[in-house]
């Protein structure tokens, strides 16, 4: 590969594309990579990281509520969007400023510009051209809004973490983690928000006892969750923004955020000119070895819309780099793989839903716990903790949980290795749990609350 500029150059420079190029890189390989915008990516820079960081924020509404409870009394409180927004984007700057220093202490070569294909081999950076004997397609996803009259007045959560200031009325369109998310953030935050979404459950493909719960403690919060509802179109008027609804009511808010999914990333590539296998919705076809049908160009992460989440990109990228540079075979397996929802309460799930389970399984038992957790005994609020497994009758495997609550996600991330290593449900059984905590139901649970088959 010695007539290339580079032995692997990488298009895109987030969490997977960041990940592939150091450990390659790392194996002694000549790595170049490029990106059109900060570096870190969709999560570091407009996803997860500054998401979550207005998740903390939205919280302490509440926090101060709740300490009355337990003998706090709180003065007058008062929020400041500008002060979050300016400390988020410190944040946010300061990890993008770890990501290039980590690339540079790599031998990583960064190139700032849009990168697209010439041919095969050669890619066009900005004003430049580098040659390349592999490539990685890492440019990940954007969100997708309808062709609908009106649609440029709504913005997306791209735009939602730079707006100059809090909106007294927004809409969130979605019901998706994104949707329920903001949904969350921008309600904690002190505005009113109205969820519109066109299904009859929110978070579409979650376990049907998550989305029950979710749904309800959406309602308790205060906000207006509008089901089988969508936008027929948005009108600016002179006090605002108003949405014509396929139920046929008029709604009028400040702002609209669209949350209604993702798509590839691949505008300007150029990959059907040099004959990459693309599907209609930008998803780049790869194998197991995250391969494209050109047999030194691979993708990873949110592009190839295999898993659409964070760790997945980085495990792909690393798997990706230890395979063709470190002389060891790793093809990426993608079942029980935990996620969670950052919504309020939060969510924390991996492997089958129930339903699921049934189809792959067949007969499974299914363990439930809803309870008040017991921080809210004394703070007085009306919120249910939900803690779920499902159970495979025959070896009894514990093949989902599925949790919402107060740090579900911290607890589903540790059950997961459980989980992924197939423990049983006798294994489960014969682990001393830790009181008093939410976690300890998943070890105490001995009769179940369904069986199926």
């Amino acid at each position: 590969m010695s007539q290339f500029d580079f032995d692997l150059f990488v298009i895109g420079a987030g969490s997977g594309g960041v990940r592939a190029a150091r450990i390659a890189a790392a194996h002694g390989a000549r790595v170049g990579i490029c990106e059109d915008s900060r570096v870190g990516g969709t999560c570091v820079i407009r996803g997860c990281v500054p998401k979550k960081l207005l998740v903390y924020a939205s919280h302490y509404a509440e926090d101060f509520e709740d300490a009355r409870g337990y003998g706090w009394e709180t003065g007058p409180v008062q929020f400041s969007w500008k002060t979050l927004i300016r400390a988020k984007d410190v944040e946010i700057e300061r990890l993008s400023g770890i990501y290039r220093r980590l690339l540079a202490e790599s031998g990583v070569q960064l190139y700032n510009g849009h990168g697209s294909f010439i041919d095969p081999h050669t890619l066009r950076v900005g004003e430049k051209t580098v040659t390349a004997g592999h490539v990685l397609i890492a440019t990940g996803g954007r969100p997708w809004m309808p062709e609908i009259p009106g649609i440029q007045h709504a913005i997306t959560s791209n735009e939602a973490f730079d707006l100059e200031q809090l909106p007294g009325r927004v809409a969130i369109v979605g019901g998706g983690f994104i949707a329920c998310e903001f949904a969350g953030i921008f309600n904690g935050l002190g505005a009113q928000v109205t969820q519109l979404y066109r299904g009859d459950a929110v978070l579409r493909g979650f376990d049907h006892d998550v989305r029950r719960v979710v749904g309800s403690e959406l309602l308790k919060k205060g906000i207006s969750l509008k089901l089988e509802a969508d936008v027929l179109g948005i009108d600016k008027t002179a006090s605002g923004l108003q949405l014509a609804l396929t139920n046929g009511e008029k709604l009028e808010v400040d702002q609209v955020m669209y949350a209604t999914g993702r798509v590839p990333l691949v505008r300007n590539l150029r990959l059907t000119e040099i004959g990459l296998d693309v599907k209609a919705d930008g998803r780049i076809v790869v194998d197991d070895y995250s391969r494209t049908n050109i047999g030194h160009i691979y993708a990873v992460g949110d592009v190839t819309s295999r898993v659409n989440l964070t760790p997945v990109a980085i495990y792909e990228g690393h798997s990706f780099a230890d395979s063709v540079f470190g002389g060891r075979a790793r093809p990426v397996e993608h079942d029980f793989i935990p996620s969670a929802v950052f919504s309020q309460p939060p969510v924390g799930t991996v492997g089958y839903t129930e339903e699921d389970a049934i189809s792959h399984y067949g007969p499974v038992d299914v363990y439930l716990s809803e309870f008040r957790p017991m921080k809210h005994t004394l703070s007085g609020r009306n919120e249910k903790t939900l803690v779920k497994l499902v159970v495979e009758r025959d070896g009894q495997k514990v093949v989902g949980i599925h949790i919402v609550g107060l740090d579900a996600p911290e607890i589903v991330q540790g059950f997961a290795v459980a989980v992924k290593s197939g423990l049983t449900k006798e294994q489960f059984d014969s682990t001393i749990g830790i009181h008093p905590t939410a976690a300890e139901e998943l070890v105490t649970m001995r009769n179940p609350a369904r069986s199926h088959g």
